[in-house]
Order: C-alpha cells, then structure tokens, then sequence
C-alpha cells in the first residue's frame, strides 16, 4: 500500500459521514419537534430508549445524553424485553425506538406492547416509511437513507453517524427548553475532569471564622498579628455594617513601612486598598483563577448575586490550583 492510502481511506469515510449530516440536517421537519414536545411533556412517567444492534449501542449513547442534560430516561435491552423487561415499560411512558429498517424482529414486541397500552407514547426513529415501526408509532422520525461509508455501502458507519447526531440534537434541544445551565450539569458531573473543571468559586472558598475579616478602625499593630494568624495574606476590611470597605494584602507593607513613620499606630483604614476585586459565587473557579492571574493577586473576595459589597467568602489561589484547577 502506497504510504498516505491510509489518511485518504479516512478522509473519504469522514466525509461520507458530512455528507449524511448534511442531508439528515436538511430532512429535519415537524415532527422533530413534536418529538420533543413529547418528551418535555413527560411529566408522570419515564423516558426508554432501545434499539438493537448498532442501533442498541446508539440507544445508549441517547440515554446518557438526556440524562446527564436534566431529560431522565434508561436503555431497555431490546432482546430482554421479550423475556420480562417489558414490565419496565408503564403508563405515560414515552418509548424511543431506534432501528433504520424499522423491522427488527426484537423490536415487534416492544411495538405491541405500546401499541396496545394508549397512555404509552412511541416515537418512532427509522428511515423505513413502510415499516411496522412507523406505522405504529404515535411520532414518526423519518431519517434519510444515506451511503455509508466503505466498499459495498452495508458497514453501519454515516447512519449510525445520523442517529447519534439526532439523539443530541434532541437532548440539547430539551436541555435549552428546561434552561438546564453549567451549574446542574455540574451537579451531575461530579468527578473527573470535567467535575473538576465545573467547580464554582463557591465550591472552593473559605467561609466563616476562616475568613480574615478585621475591623476597619483596627490599628496596624493588631492587624498585623491577624496577618500572621490568619496565613492567607490578605485582610478583608469592614465597616461597623458588615460591608466591606478594603484589603490589606502582606504584599503592601514593605511600601506602607517606608511612606509612614508609625504605621503600627494607624488604623488600618487609612492604608488599606479600597474598592477589592469581589467574584460572585457561582462562578467558575477557573475564571476566578484567570482574574488573579491577569491582575497579579492571589485572592478574592466572593460575594452572592449584585451584593458585592457583603463578603460571604474568599477564594485564594493556592485552594484553587490544590483542586487541580489550572
């Protein structure tokens, strides 16, 4: 084999793929819609998927989707349905069946079951017009025949592509509708590197009697030992309201010792730095470690919605880069 036949076996096969895109995408009518429209209204019972065969492993995909982007639903075995899962499917459930013939042996008994029980809602995905499964189904997805890619148009590769697409398509369609944002997902992603990259500011920070609040009539001198003691080198500054006026960060003092004589008898609000960056709390720790970075500190107050003068806590670099947050 010539050396570059490989890349171009690939670059024919992914663009055999575009090409199905393209015309799945030019195909999708009402009765997308509809089917979200269905499932959205799935307020008393379950979201089921199957399918078998390639279709199976799709079905699955499908599943994980929806229910990692708020839409909650699980994949029925297909060939274990006949064999008593049937009876994970119940009234105002909705079925999702996916098979490109649309005449999948395993899928006859599925499609009876629904067709039988009308409080059962089935959404029909196949390219088979003449088929048991869009006769039957209750929404009918009509997807192109497509070439798949490959010698002899028969490996499941551009339709396969296809069914994938769409079964996003439809979750992020009903993740937009439910306004399900960063925050939910995160909820539902709690490990790994994409937990990890989701972590809020709020996740991270300091709360409480961690915080270094000090008084703003507080003299340097006591300041001082709050610094020490409080090892983040930084003093969030407050006034008799709770409302934070200013910081004073250890970075300052080698400048405050050579502008002022007595520096230990001043209170603290006639040196502190007013007007401190403040993050709100939900978010991303990220961004938070991109401020620090871009206006050289090492942390932040954090505050909740438009109040930005009330300090409910403090994010500092170290806890940010220590949760592998980089």
């Amino acid at each position: 084999m010539k050396k570059n036949n490989f890349k171009l076996i690939a670059k024919d096969v992914i663009q055999n793929e575009i090409n199905a895109l393209k015309k799945l995408k030019s195909s999708l009518g009402n009765s997308f819609n509809e089917a979200v429209k269905t499932i959205l209204n799935c307020k008393n019972g379950k979201i089921i998927i199957s399918g078998v065969g390639k279709s199976g492993i799709i079905s699955k995909k499908w599943s994980a989707t929806f229910s990692s982007t708020g839409t909650p639903s699980f994949f029925l075995d297909a060939s274990n349905a006949s064999h008593g899962d049937l009876g994970q499917i119940s009234s105002n459930d909705i079925v999702i069946l996916i098979s490109l013939s649309g005449s999948s042996n395993e899928l006859k008994n599925i499609i009876q079951y629904c067709s039988r029980n009308r409080n059962i809602k089935l959404v029909g995905i196949t390219s088979n017009n003449r088929s048991v499964l869009y006769k039957n189904s209750d929404v009918k997805i009509l997807i192109p025949n497509v070439k798949e890619a490959g010698p002899g148009n028969f490996v499941p590769t551009s339709s396969t592509t296809n069914t994938l697409a769409l079964g996003d398509a439809m979750a992020i369609a009903c993740m937009k509708y439910k306004k399900f944002g960063k925050l939910e997902f995160k909820n539902f992603h709690p490990s790994g590197s994409l937990g990890i990259k989701l972590r809020t500011v709020g996740d991270l920070m300091l709360t409480g009697n961690k915080i270094p609040f000090i008084q703003e009539k507080t003299k340097m001198k006591n300041a001082l030992k709050q610094l020490i003691k409080k090892e983040l080198g930084v003093l969030i500054v407050r006034n008799n309201k709770k409302i934070t006026t200013g910081v004073l960060v250890d970075g300052d003092l080698k400048r405050l010792n050579r502008k002022f004589d007595n520096l230990h008898n001043l209170k603290i609000k006639s040196v502190m730095k007013k007007n401190p960056i403040s993050i709100e709390k939900d978010t991303l720790a990220v961004k938070a470690l991109e401020i620090m970075n871009t206006k050289k500190i090492t942390s932040l107050c954090v505050h909740k919605g438009k109040k930005r003068k009330i300090t409910l806590g403090i994010i500092h670099i170290h806890t940010i880069l220590n949760a592998n947050i980089n």
